[in-house]
Order: structure tokens, then sequence, then C-alpha cells
């Protein structure tokens, strides 16, 4: 299912290539209503807009979100390691634990997250009018980004687990 050119890790690829535009997107966007706060709380230039405060901080949550889907892609999280060289199949195991724990709060953000966003569905935002749910859907999305990514490092891990280790 998930040999390197296979149609899932193509998928996956290609889902990470859209999520880190996404993010540069998000900061480069993040960039205007943060200038606009700063040169019009210290200069008279621009009024004080008040949405621009909103926005930021919308933006600076899909960022945050993005960014962990990334980081699970990557294999980035935080990561301590406590044992000696396992080898190979050792690492996977380990790796495979870890691989659960982050599907157990991928799931808690899929469920929690869809009735966070069924809660904003028919919300606005009470400074920029935006709908809430717009913000709330980067809960259960991110939760799904997870598992997307999770499913090939599975893979690898059980193949991993089920090679045989060689001498080095």
């Amino acid at each position: 299912m998930s040999a390197p050119g296979s149609a899932w890790r193509r998928f996956t690829a290609g889902f990470s290539r859209l999520l880190d535009w996404l993010l540069i997107a998000s900061v480069a966007v993040l960039i205007v209503p943060v200038t606009m706060q700063i040169i019009s709380r210290y200069t008279s230039l621009i009024p004080p807009y008040i949405w621009t405060e909103e926005l930021a901080r919308f933006l600076f949550i899909w960022m945050i979100m993005i960014g962990a889907m990334l980081g699970v892609r990557e294999m980035a999280h935080f990561n301590v390691d406590i044992w000696a060289r396992l080898g190979r199949r050792g690492e996977a195991a380990l790796k495979l634990v870890t691989n659960v724990a982050t599907l157990v709060f991928a799931l808690v953000f899929v469920i929690s997250g869809y009735e966070f966003t069924r809660f904003a569905i028919y919300r606005i935002s009470e400074l920029a009018e935006l709908p809430l749910w717009v913000i709330h859907i980067a809960w259960p999305l991110t939760g799904l980004a997870w598992i997307v990514f999770l499913g090939e490092q599975f893979v690898d891990n059980i193949r991993a687990l089920a090679r045989p280790e060689t001498a080095a």
C-alpha cells in the first residue's frame, strides 16, 4: 500500500507541499494586520482598526495548526531519547508507541473538533464578522491530517519491525 512510489506516498507528499504553501501564505498575510496594528498604535498615519487584532489571532491559530500538521508529517515533534541505541527494530517499536499516542490525540482533535466546529456553525466573530466555523474547523482538520500522515509512518515502522535485524 505504501511503497516509495505508491499513490498514497504521492498523495501525502503533495498534501505536505500544499500545507507548506498554506503556511507560507498564512505567515505572509499575518504580517499585514500586525503591521497595521503597530503603525496605528504608534503613529497617526492610519486609524486604529479593531478587526486587525481579531484577524491576526485567527491567522495565528491557522498558522499553528498547519505547523502542527507538518510537524507530524516530518516527525519533528518533541522527542526524548532515554534508551541507548536499540537498533532499527527497537526504534521502530518505540516509534509505533509514539504513533499510537499521536493517533489518540488525533482522534480527540477530530471528535472534539467536530463538536467545537458544530457549536460555531451559525456564529460570527464580534469584530471582523467572520464565520467562527472557519476558525474552529482547524482542529478537526488538524486531526485528520495527523491521521493521514500517521498512516505512512505506521506502515514504515511495521515494515521495519518485520525485517530481521542486520549485523553492522
